[in-house]
């Protein structure tokens, strides 16, 4: 970071540069070094480790796809896991849902909610406050591989697999990730921008494949992660969740009473459609 200026290095070859209006924050939790600053361009924006997090103008994107897509999907989700997303937007969309009587949310780091609980309402709205919340400060692996709970959906809000979110990506855990699922449940992954980290991608889908009955996965275009489309892991052994007509789709959506700025029914059919280049990396 410099004097007036915040640059993600996180690619050797392609550096992003967000200016810093004013900086709202600057601080070192017990696991990592937290960012937060107001863009022009992006409104208030979280940074972590020099990798930037989410940004209050485009973050609806990535949390509207990654919580409505799987529970639309699934139709009747209840009890539902959140591993990461500290930042709370996750957790707030996925309390939309009237019918979900209960959402764990597993993060490593209580800095990055005490942050986002001053600084970030207009994500995480009151989600944390929600009765139905269960907020748990712990690592998500050891979560995964302890509890005795299970859940109709695991939604995996992770950071890039550097730093503490690494072990998000292995075999390890996604194997304990199905262990707490229940029987048609479905796991979503963040999976990273696959023109610039198609190894991240390409590991996870060889990880999945071999555990779930049904594995693939879907994009939005989120600005501020640069590099193109982002992808997001899918993984079920109920093998009709993925081409849910697109009528029903409409009922459970119109039933949900969701207020959406980019999922819809049909953003949620085409997002299956992946170019070559794509395809090539889950195959």
């Amino acid at each position: 970071m410099t004097a007036d200026w915040f640059e993600e290095t996180l690619h050797p070859g392609l550096h992003a540069r967000l200016r810093i209006d004013k900086l709202l924050y600057e601080g070192k939790s017990e696991c990592q070094h937290l960012i937060l600053f107001e863009n022009t361009e992006f409104g208030r924006v979280l940074v972590l480790n020099g990798v930037l997090q989410t940004t209050e103008r485009d973050e609806f994107i990535y949390h509207e796809m990654l919580a409505h897509l799987p529970l639309i999907s699934h139709g009747k989700a209840r009890q539902i896991l959140i591993i990461g997303g500290g930042d709370g937007g996750m957790l707030e969309e996925v309390l939309k849902h009237e019918i979900v009587e209960k959402v764990t949310l597993v993060e490593i780091d209580a800095g990055v909610i005490n942050v986002s609980k001053r600084y970030l309402r207009s994500i995480c709205g009151d989600a944390f406050e929600d009765p139905r919340a269960n907020i748990i400060i712990s690592d998500g692996v050891r979560h995964v591989e302890r509890t005795n709970d299970r859940y109709d959906a695991v939604i995996v809000d992770s950071t890039d697999p550097i730093g503490p979110g690494e072990i998000l990506f292995t075999e390890r855990f996604y194997k304990a990730c199905k262990r707490v699922l229940a029987p048609g449940g479905i796991l979503v992954t963040q999976n990273g921008v696959p023109f610039v980290q198609g190894n991240e991608l390409h590991n996870t889908m060889v990880a999945l494949k071999p555990l779930f009955g049904d594995t693939s996965c879907y994009t939005a275009t989120v600005p501020a992660y640069v590099g193109g489309c982002m992808a997001f892991g899918w993984a079920t052994d109920n093998t009709d969740l993925r081409t849910v007509s697109l009528k029903e789709l409409e009922r459970r959506y119109a039933a949900a009473k969701l207020d959406t700025r980019y999922y819809t029914p049909a953003v949620h059919q085409a997002a299956f459609a992946l170019p070559p280049y794509i395809a090539e990396l889950i195959r």
